[in-house]
């Protein structure tokens, strides 16, 4: 939490336009509407968890603020940060031994979908896969967790994700503006925007590795080479501009100045911008059209990852390596991973950072069958397999508007969401 607490995470041309059927304030006050930056941050026993919402229409008359925030925001600029800390169990319920119980396997409905999935140990799934437990209904999709499996035995936890954790929540001031003569409407949790629909995720249950692996988690739909499929060049924008730009300014914050960067898996955009200042980018992907149109990189290698593990670099050859909006194509990631420490010098960092859109042909299996906070969780447990990282954390952002011009803008409102995964090379 304490490295993005100088400023606020959203890039301003991103926001909501402005309200010209209100007037703008300069302060807010208990009769106001304002849009927010909601921030969560938390530790798990693997790495520290920053998760970033937009809140587009807080009203602080009638919309339900954690007290200690409440009384940071009143009468304040556009601009102010409120942070507070709460112990566990004082923003969300306390975690309760009594909800994490043992039940039998047959218990866990392995047919409610179309699939068989089979249980496994540390995954989240929709309640409705043991309904009939504590008057479950099969209609019902709030998360619980599988935490144990062990033959005919299940234990599942029904407590909330993020139970249990002391949570730092922060509250920036985005715009302000009047009620106009508003009356009545919905009545929102403000800490539930940032709280529900996946943070917690991310983290293994009680220090035990979650199974992603049971499964046939590397295969794909096409069973084509990877170069066949990558010969055509795509010189197209795999996420919204908001969302890119987002990425943007994640590296902006993350990337050493004037260091030696590896763009893997790149293409004919890198995503580091000027402030960056990098001595050298150096671009390996699978299409040398892709590579010879990013007019950053200094250096191009065409290498298919899939079929080769083994990085074509010396030893810490590198300051940091970005993976944008690939890392769920790595059939072999553990060796991947594993190398990119190798061309790492001590201490430089490797992030990865995804979203929720793909190529379906060659994503892999356990990608596409994941929530997207476990797939947060399942890069976490990358870097954790090559037990060559420290300072290991995760970052979410999600709730900004769609680009009008966007070609999704008629079909979905938010822009793509931004998740990441960073670490260092240990010394």
């Amino acid at each position: 939490m304490e490295a993005f607490a100088d400023s606020s995470l959203i890039d301003a041309d991103s926001l909501p336009a402005p309200r010209d059927d209100r007037p703008r304030l300069e302060r807010t006050s208990s009769r106001s509407l304002c849009a927010m930056e909601l921030e969560i941050g938390w530790q798990s026993e693997h790495a520290r968890h920053t998760d970033v919402y937009l809140a587009p229409k807080v009203n602080l008359w009638r919309d339900i603020i954690p007290a200690a925030l409440e009384q940071q925001i009143m009468d304040r600029p556009i601009g102010h940060r409120a942070v507070h800390r709460f112990p566990a169990g004082e923003l969300l319920p306390a975690y309760e031994e009594r909800d994490c119980i043992d039940i039998r396997s047959g218990e866990f409905n392995r047919r409610l979908r179309r699939t068989f999935v089979e249980p496994r140990a540390g995954r989240f799934y929709p309640r409705g896969f043991i309904a009939g437990v504590r008057g479950i209904f099969s209609d019902e999709h709030l998360p619980f967790r599988v935490a144990e499996v062990e033959g005919e035995r299940l234990r599942v936890d029904l407590n909330a994700p993020l139970a249990g954790r002391e949570l730092t929540i922060g509250a920036t001031l985005l715009d302000i503006w009047g009620s106009a003569g508003e009356h009545g409407g919905l009545c929102n949790d403000v800490a539930s925007f940032v709280t529900d629909r996946g943070p917690g995720m991310q983290a293994r249950w009680r220090g035990q590795p979650t199974d992603f692996w049971s499964d046939l988690p590397f295969v794909r739909i096409s069973p084509s080479d990877d170069t066949e499929f990558y010969e055509r060049p795509r010189l197209v924008h795999h996420l919204d501009r908001t969302a890119l730009r987002q990425i943007e300014r994640l590296y902006e914050r993350l990337l050493p100045r004037g260091g030696r960067i590896l763009d893997l898996m790149a293409s004919w955009r890198s995503h580091i911008t000027e402030a960056v200042a990098p001595a050298r980018v150096v671009g390996l992907g699978m299409n040398a059209e892709e590579l010879a149109a990013n007019a950053l990189l200094a250096e191009r290698v065409v290498h298919d990852l899939n079929e080769d593990t083994r990085l074509p670099f010396p030893d810490a050859s590198f300051d940091a390596v970005v993976c944008t909006v690939s890392v769920e194509y790595l059939v072999r990631p553990f060796e991947v991973f594993a190398d990119l420490a190798r061309v790492l010098r001590p201490g430089g960092r490797l992030v990865a950072t995804f979203s929720n859109r793909w190529f379906p042909p060659k994503v892999i299996r356990v990608w596409e069958e994941a929530h997207e906070f476990e797939r947060v969780g399942l890069v976490l447990e990358y870097f954790l397999r090559s037990g060559l990282y420290t300072g290991l954390e995760t970052f979410s952002l999600r709730g900004l508007p769609r680009p009008e011009d966007d070609r999704y803008a008629g079909q979905l409102s938010h822009s793509d969401p931004v998740y990441a995964v960073w670490g260092q090379r240990a010394a």
